[in-house]
């Protein structure tokens, strides 16, 4: 057993008395150890198909569950792919895997098909796993089991600490992981992010059946695990941050054209959009509509060191907007398929109204009751929708197989539904 593993057992020894995860956010008492180094040192970084198939051999050949982890580049390059992919297994020890130099890691995941992966906020990295071969069929998500364990803080280094009583690093998590070579500092706090990853799933494993939420935990680890890749999103340049001041339409094709030049842009260049113009640049010139580049220039996100040419480019995309005719300019808000924001609904439906202020109080009270987030109970959408539309009779039955029908779990849909019953039938609904 390992020294990770010891504190860990003694935490559970300790969290199976009276004190909840709640209880200063820890049943660790001594004072968290800082983890500087990993066990065997800093894997060297798998740059190469011979290294590869390495690495594909020894964690086939390992056992029990795999700790992985991803580091992307967001805020630096375009788009969410993986710049480091950073593993560990009993009997393998720890593996840094270049993604850049080997952007096919299927055999890897071959060869971990069917062994359990711990992740850290499983779908943050699933996105980028995928798309260099690696697809877990078993998962355990050490974030989400916090959270349905009730603990107050999920993030890796704040679980570490209060589970397992070590402190790790936390110095390197918004750097460039683009940059090659890597440097070591930033190596070292990779291999750390999966170091003590298992033992913090063994941990949670063990809170959550003394809590009797294993069986829930289980149920969202395998939807996770098989769920299908996200669509594309719709006009996702309805989403430029300070879109709430764009009103008329012809303002909204300004944002529309310039978000999809920047895009087209920050891809060729591979760099953050963000990079390329500012949202604020974005939203500046939609709502002034410039006639030419130096009314453009004096806006806010076009500051001096923008340039003659790109000024140009940006003043053409205004122009195209500008020209558009009226049948082919943006509608405002976007196209709704599920019910209208809750603000609206005291106006449009009393009654729907007043169903989900009852559910809303109902939800928060059950999650309260078991110590958890209420979006982790029940998906705050789900909600809504059977507030708007309930079914014709708003029995046990019907709510369950409606809530069901909307993506819940079996473990939801058994707690929520009597909740939610009495929530549907009560008078002021």
């Amino acid at each position: 057993m390992t020294d990770a593993q010891d504190t860990a057992a003694d935490s559970t020894r300790r969290s199976n008395g009276d004190t909840s995860p709640d209880d200063a956010g820890s049943s660790v008492t001594e004072a968290p150890t800082p983890l500087l180094e990993p066990r065997e040192g800093i894997p060297p970084v798998v740059a190469d198909a011979a290294a590869l198939a390495e690495v594909v051999a020894a964690f086939a050949a390992g056992s029990g569950p795999v700790a992985v982890d991803a580091e992307r580049a967001s805020g630096y390059r375009y788009g969410q792919r993986a710049y480091l992919v950073q593993l560990r297994r009993e009997g393998a020890g720890s593996a840094l895997i270049d993604p850049v130099a080997c952007p096919d890691l299927s055999a890897l995941g071959e060869a971990l098909s069917g062994v359990e992966w711990v992740l850290h906020a499983a779908t943050q990295d699933l996105p980028c796993l995928r798309e260099i071969g690696m697809l877990p069929t078993r998962l355990f998500d050490t974030e989400l089991a916090g959270r349905l364990a009730g603990f107050p803080r999920v993030g890796l280094g704040a679980m570490v600490e209060n589970v397992l009583g070590f402190v790790l690093e936390k110095g390197h998590s918004a750097v460039d992981w683009s940059t090659r070579p890597l440097p070591e500092p930033w190596l070292r706090y990779a291999a750390l992010d999966v170091e003590l990853l298992v033992d913090l799933r063994d941990a949670l494993e063990k809170e959550l059946d003394r809590q009797g939420k294993l069986e829930w935990a289980l149920q969202e680890f395998d939807a996770i695990a098989s769920a299908p890749p996200a669509e594309p999103r719709k006009e996702p340049w309805r989403r430029t941050s300070g879109m709430h001041k764009v009103r008329r339409r012809r303002q909204l094709a300004v944002v529309r054209e310039l978000w999809e030049t920047r895009d087209r842009i920050a891809q060729r260049r591979d760099v953050s959009p963000g990079k390329v113009l500012a949202d604020v640049a974005i939203v500046e010139a939609a709502l002034a509509l410039p006639g030419n580049v130096h009314a453009l220039a004096a806006l806010n996100g076009f500051g001096h060191r923008t340039g003659r040419r790109q000024l140009e480019q940006w003043q053409a995309a205004v122009d195209r907007a500008k020209a558009l005719p009226e049948s082919e300019l943006p509608q405002p808000g976007q196209p709704v398929t599920g019910p209208p924001p809750p603000r609206a609904w005291a106006d449009k439906d009393p009654s729907a109204a007043a169903r989900l202020s009852a559910a809303r109080a109902a939800v928060t009270a059950l999650a309260e009751r078991l110590s958890m987030p209420q979006e982790n109970l029940v998906s705050p959408d789900t909600v809504r929708r059977l507030c708007w539309q309930p079914p014709a009779a708003a029995d046990a039955g019907a709510v369950a197989a409606a809530l069901s029908g909307y993506g819940a779990r079996p473990w939801q849909v058994e707690l929520v539904t009597p909740v939610l019953v009495t929530a549907l039938s009560s008078k002021g609904a």
